[in-house]
């Protein structure tokens, strides 16, 4: 029971960035320590091909060019299959690194996994949140609610700010 407790507490800056090791959407195991020595933005998104997960995927594409140029990778994670994430990178011409967090291991690490209600329904899900880890490894801004639109350049901007 500790180990759950421990694994839902809520992160903080300068904390550092819990590891995990999924797949993305080509099959492929990503672990996070992987990435070390790099600039991670690691986004949460509810769902492939919705609206807001579309803009927001879109958007980090754009900016691909401009977060390689700063040494920084662009991980989005949803519960979505690796399938899923194929057909959506396809569909939009994505070329950002989308991962299965299938068994939800790595929303819980990360507390964004939780109650949501829409349309007056109550349901469990992501919370669409951001984390930029430093490449040390370590937490180094949190979008806690994200609203997709002109997020890929607020998050790019912060990077800059403290590059």
């Amino acid at each position: 029971m500790p180990a759950k407790t421990q694994a839902l507490k809520e992160l903080k800056v300068g904390d550092i960035a819990p590891d995990f090791c999924v797949k993305d959407h080509s099959s492929k195991e990503v672990r996070l320590s992987d990435y070390r020595g790099k600039w991670v933005v690691l986004y949460f998104y509810p769902k492939d091909d919705t609206p807001g997960c579309t803009i927001e995927a879109i958007e980090f594409t754009k900016a691909l060019p401009q977060y390689q140029k700063i040494n920084a990778e662009i991980l989005g994670v949803s519960c979505d299959s690796c399938e899923s994430h194929q057909k959506f990178i396809n569909k939009k011409d994505l070329r950002i690194t989308l991962l299965s967090d299938a068994n939800k291991e790595v929303v819980q690490k990360y507390g964004v996994w939780g109650p949501k209600t829409f349309m007056g329904r109550s349901y469990q899900g992501i919370t669409r949140s951001t984390f930029l880890i430093h490449p040390e490894g370590k937490i180094a801004h949190i979008w806690p609610k994200v609203s997709p639109e002109g997020h890929a350049i607020e998050v790019q901007e912060k990077i800059q700010e403290l590059s």
